[in-house]
């Protein structure tokens, strides 16, 4: 009976689920396997070292959160604000995700400002993102201007409602955040 390998997609979840926990340095080979239940001679199977899995952990983070996440929003069809009521839904539903979570989004943030190669991949993510919402956006309105201020707006509360602590009166955040898609969606 052969042994059973840990499989490559998953060093790279439980590298993903290290770095939202504590960034870059806490993605470590050791750690990884710990976590894993393994011995780390599985890891070498697989990468080269803790460089490649960085990289592989990046491509995984970049897909996950641009093509897939516009390939299902765009798969139930509709117009522009139904895309973007559904693409709001999913982004909420997955807001803690492994591979797609606003804590991963906001260590790779942290991560990039201390490492190019990092920034570059994130400005492409957020490139990418930024252009789907204004594909969007902009089927319903003219207005140039207009379009990139809902753009702005969307991704601004898509990361900053995870760390804005604030008290909404008698609303919940749940509500503020439906009276918010509403307002963008108009």
């Amino acid at each position: 009976m052969g042994v059973t390998r840990t499989p490559r997609g998953k060093w790279i979840e439980e590298g993903l689920r290290a770095l939202a926990a504590g960034g870059p340095e806490a993605v470590r080979i050791e750690v990884l396997a710990q976590a894993l239940g393994v011995s780390k001679g599985g890891f070498y199977g697989y990468f080269q070292g803790r460089g490649a899995l960085l990289d592989e952990m990046l491509d995984t983070w970049e897909r996950a959160v641009t093509e897939a996440v516009i390939e299902q929003v765009e798969s139930g069809g509709g117009d522009a604000r139904a895309r973007l009521a559904r693409l709001f839904t999913l982004v909420a539903e997955i807001g803690d995700g492994p591979a797609t979570g606003v804590p991963l989004d906001l260590a790779i943030r942290d991560w990039a400002r201390r490492d190019e190669h990092v920034a570059e991949r994130l400005r492409r993510v957020d490139n990418r993102r930024m252009d789907y919402l204004r594909s969007l956006f902009g089927e319903f309105c003219p207005d140039e201007d207009d379009v990139e201020v809902r753009c702005m707006l969307t991704f601004s509360v898509r990361l900053g409602s995870y760390v804005v602590a604030a008290d909404h009166g008698t609303r919940t955040r749940a509500e503020v955040m439906d009276l918010t898609t509403h307002w963008l969606l108009r």
